[in-house]
């Protein structure tokens, strides 16, 4: 075999690797034996021609070619272990020749990650305010939500419940038609058309309205864009929110209750306050890594990037098949070609795989890992949170999939408890780390003069041995 070297650089190497037929022959004789037992060669029985009789039936070339899919990638693993090359993802292979084999191998390497000078970075945390109108709209909605919708008899106003038909028409044909439908008009709707909203304020009961209304252009069915729609609604009904008093009754009916309205407005600003902490702690760490990735340095191979952007291309295949879609469907509806997507999503892709690297270099700077009790300790908090179905999910995190899983999730979260905690100027530095404690040298020989003052017993002790202390 013959193995080059077309150029190499920090993030890949290129390979061209030539192999002679001693080390083909292993990997014809087992395309031999795939194909031998699909053959219907005359006068031997089905999986029993000999390989020279297959040979000369099929050629030596048709028997390489069904080698290739296993040849090419185990010749490669074989080179890249001797040649001690580490690829940090799958390889770009690309055959050059079929009799003698040869092909190239683009080889990415580790990426080169230096995150600079980030023990510098200092930022703070934005600070947590709850107000009292905050209280109050939560209030609101809560004192909104549960009361009752009444039947009203007055001309209809924004806010109210109505009960509808309504039909629309466009190009002469019948694009709406919905019956007993529930609605609720807001000047700012935009749904089924703007301005849908305006012409039913101050109608009754029992009215009919005729309006017309020019679909957007945006609208999800292109052959209707730009075209006027002609409604024809029935008020069916109509009904209005009966809001109840602010008081401790109104407070007992809230969740599991609560025992005066005092009671209820403190537990909405601890959830409030809560809620605001974690937004704070959020965006702290989004804001954190943002610096962090401002000045680290990448360098990389393209084809790891490349990869990258395969992998987020499946994932939204996948996601697309959930719903029972897929990738055409999703481009005619978003208006874009593949191209034009994937050149959206590049970025995206870049973006990811910058934040892995970096985070993951900053664990190992740090020295943060994650061990199989915190793994475990998780998978138990996991699996008591779901209740009566606990014992099956003990049993689906106990793969070794999804404990690789958590222990990624687990050292992403250290990692980021970690940066956070520098930005904030709360982590010891490394030089600090290694600072020897005050007054460390002259308690080291202190115990270096004890340790020389032995005992009598100690000697004896050592007399028996037979041991010799080395001289001080």
């Amino acid at each position: 075999m013959n193995v080059t070297r077309e150029s190499s650089n920090s993030t890949e190497v290129t390979l061209n690797i030539l192999m002679d037929t001693d080390d083909e022959e292993p990997f014809i004789n087992r395309s031999y034996r795939r194909l031998v037992s699909r053959l219907q060669i005359p006068g031997f029985r089905p999986g029993k021609a000999p390989r020279a009789i297959v040979e000369r039936h099929l050629g030596r070339a048709a028997l390489i070619q069904e080698a290739l899919d296993f040849m090419i990638p185990e010749t490669l693993d074989q080179v890249l272990r001797d040649q001690d090359i580490q690829a940090f993802v799958e390889p770009e292979l690309e055959l050059l020749e079929v009799e003698p084999v040869s092909f190239k191998a683009v080889v990415p390497l580790e990426p080169d990650v230096n995150l600079g000078e980030f023990r510098m970075i200092r930022l703070d945390r934005d600070p947590v305010e709850v107000t009292s109108a905050g209280v109050d709209e939560v209030i609101e909605r809560l004192r909104f939500e549960s009361g009752p919708w009444e039947p009203v008899e007055r001309p209809v106003k924004f806010g109210d419940l109505l009960s509808l038909n309504v039909a629309g028409t466009i190009l002469g044909e019948e694009a709406i038609s919905n019956q007993g439908i529930d609605f609720i008009p807001q000047q700012d709707n935009l749904l089924p058309m703007p301005g849908f909203s305006v012409y039913l304020e101050g109608t009754v009961e029992g009215q009919e309205k005729e309006f017309s209304l020019t679909v957007p252009d945006d609208h999800p069915q292109s052959e209707y864009a730009g075209q006027e729609c002609r409604f024809r609604v029935n008020v069916l009904s109509i009904k209005e929110k009966q809001l109840p008093e602010l008081d401790d009754e109104f407070a007992k009916g809230i969740r599991d209750g609560y025992e005066s309205l005092e009671a209820l407005r403190s537990d909405v600003e601890e959830r409030l306050t809560k809620d605001a902490e974690t937004a704070s702690l959020r965006q702290l760490e989004q804001n954190s890594l943002e610096e962090l990735l401002k000045i680290a340095q990448v360098q990389a191979s393209g084809l790891i990037y490349q990869r990258e952007l395969d992998q987020m291309h499946q994932e939204q295949e996948r996601r697309l098949r959930d719903q029972r879609l897929d990738m055409d469907t999703y481009l005619r509806f978003i208006g874009n070609t593949q191209e034009e997507w994937l050149d959206q999503l590049r970025p995206q892709a870049e973006q990811r795989l910058n934040t892995f690297l970096v985070m993951r270099k900053l664990a190992e700077e740090e020295g943060i890992d994650v061990d199989s009790d915190e793994i475990e300790a998780e998978i138990e908090t996991l699996a008591s949170s779901s209740g009566d179905s606990g014992e099956s999910m003990r049993m689906a995190l106990s793969t070794d999939s999804a404990k690789d899983s958590i222990r990624s999730s687990l050292l992403s979260r250290k990692v980021m408890e970690r940066l956070v905690e520098i930005v904030q100027g709360q982590a010891t530095s490394e030089a600090e780390a290694e600072e020897p404690p005050e007054n460390s040298t002259q308690a080291q020989e202190e115990s270096q003069e004890e340790s020389q003052q032995e005992t009598p017993d100690q000697q004896a002790s050592d007399d028996e041995t037979g041991e010799e202390k080395p001289d001080n």
